[in-house]
Parts: C-alpha cells; sequence; structure tokens
C-alpha cells in the first residue's frame, strides 16, 4: 500500500527548499485517538498535521518574503471539534503570517510583503465562514483528470485551462495520472512512482515547458514526485514570460 499512497520522496522542508509554494492536503484523524490528533493521509496515516505546520512556519520564519498556498480539501474522520482543533493548530503555527481571506486580484507579492503575511489557507469545508483566515475552496478549484493515460490527462489540462474564469480565483493544474484499481494490480510491486509516474512525468514536463502564465493560462500546477525531474524550477522560470509580456507592452 505505501508504494501506491506515497506521492512525494520529499519532506516538506526540502519541498519548500526545492522551490514549491502549494500543498494539496488531505487530512484525518484515527478513530479511537483519545487525544484527537490530526495526521495527513494518502491512503495511509502520514505525519501529525502539527508536526508538517511547524516545519513550513521554520522555513517562512527564515523566509520573510515567501508565500505558500496550503490546500486542505479533504477531511476524514472529523467531527466538528476535529475541526476546530485544527484550525486552532493553524493559528498558533502561523499566527500574524495567515492572509485573511480577499479579492484574489489584490493579493500581489507587494501587498503582503507590506502586511508580513505569508500563509493562505484554502479550506473545503463550511468551517471557513467562522474565520477570516480561512479562504473557501472554491477560491482555488482544481480539476481532476482522473485518468492514467498522458494523452487524456494533457487534454483535459488544456481544456479546463480554456474554460477558467479570468477573475476571481486561483487555479490548479493537476498535472497528475491517477492508478485504477487494475493499474495497482498490474503494478502491485513497482508502486505509483515506478508503474506511473517515472515513465510519464517527462512527458508532463514537457507539456509544462510549452505554457504561458496570465488570465487564461497556467497558475498552480502540481505533480507527483517533483524531484524526479527538475519540476520546481520548470513552473517557476514560466513566471519570466509575464516579464517579458510586459517589457513588450512598454515598448
Amino acid at each position: 500500500m505505501k508504494k501506491w499512497s506515497v506521492t512525494q520522496n520529499l519532506t516538506f522542508r526540502e519541498q519548500l527548499d526545492a522551490g514549491i509554494r502549494y500543498f494539496d492536503l488531505r487530512v484525518s484523524s484515527k478513530p479511537g485517538d483519545a487525544d484527537q490528533e490530526i495526521y495527513f493521509i494518502h491512503g495511509l496515516f502520514g505525519i501529525r498535521v502539527w508536526d508538517g505546520l511547524m516545519e513550513i512556519d521554520s522555513f517562512l520564519t527564515q523566509h520573510p518574503q515567501e508565500i505558500v498556498f496550503l490546500d486542505f480539501n479533504h477531511f476524514y474522520a472529523m467531527d466538528e471539534a476535529h475541526h476546530k482543533r485544527l484550525i486552532l493548530r493553524i493559528q498558533e503555527a502561523f499566527g500574524s503570517k495567515l492572509c485573511s481571506a480577499c479579492s484574489v486580484e489584490s493579493m500581489t507579492l507587494r501587498n503582503l510583503w507590506e502586511k508580513k503575511c505569508q500563509v493562505l489557507i484554502f479550506y473545503h469545508c463550511p468551517f471557513y465562514k467562522q474565520y477570516p483566515f480561512l479562504w473557501p475552496g472554491k477560491k482555488i478549484p482544481a480539476p481532476w483528470a482522473n485518468t492514467t493515460s498522458v494523452r487524456k490527462l494533457i487534454l483535459f489540462l488544456e481544456t479546463t485551462l480554456s474554460e477558467r474564469p479570468p477573475h476571481g480565483s486561483f487555479h490548479v493544474s493537476q498535472a497528475i495520472l491517477t492508478p485504477r484499481v487494475k493499474t495497482i494490480a498490474r503494478g502491485l510491486v513497482g508502486g505509483l512512482k515506478n508503474t506511473l509516474v517515472h515513465r510519464n512525468l517527462p512527458a508532463i514536463l514537457d507539456w509544462v515547458k510549452t505554457q504561458k502564465p496570465g488570465a487564461m493560462g497556467v497558475n498552480i500546477i502540481t505533480s507527483d514526485f517533483v524531484d524526479l525531474v527538475d519540476f520546481a524550477t520548470t513552473v517557476i522560470e514560466l513566471n519570466d514570460l509575464l516579464q517579458e509580456d510586459r517589457a513588450l507592452a512598454k515598448c
């Protein structure tokens, strides 16, 4: 199960050091756990959420101009008390670094630096309404292709980009292949990385290289096992195209 549940080789800190600034997070309580602790989960339980948050906060304290997006989009075995505990943990971890929900278009680096805000928390649950620092999930849609085919994945990514609204929300392009039951059965020993990702990630990266950021272009791009290729650097370098466009506009 572990080979099909793990989607990254790197820790939070290692991903941050590599340039990753968006995290797709699924969390769960452990039924029967008396302390009501919350854990990251993806098929199997991972580390405590608190430990992950502290790892992220340590990086942000050392790099005061860096911004991260934490997208809490799946919750399992969690009642109201669990949600309140998780949200309290988020407050304790980041404090004044938390950015209150507001207009997406006002989220410029300059404004965030002036306010000393470094963390945007997206919370795909109605509890977001009770806390000003929780952004609604609808502000960061992440369409899911749910396919094992690179061709179908790229077609899906292109289609959803063409349909994305130009204003009012961020947008996540999930450049991720999803195994089916028969995929897992056939590649049980190899796991997700060796069966699907390793041979297909170069083609996905080639697609990334052809993209352009902007109102109807790519915004946030996610992928499994980002360390297998120069994923973060490739995505970051797309921002240079925005600078080129601005330079041309001034000519």
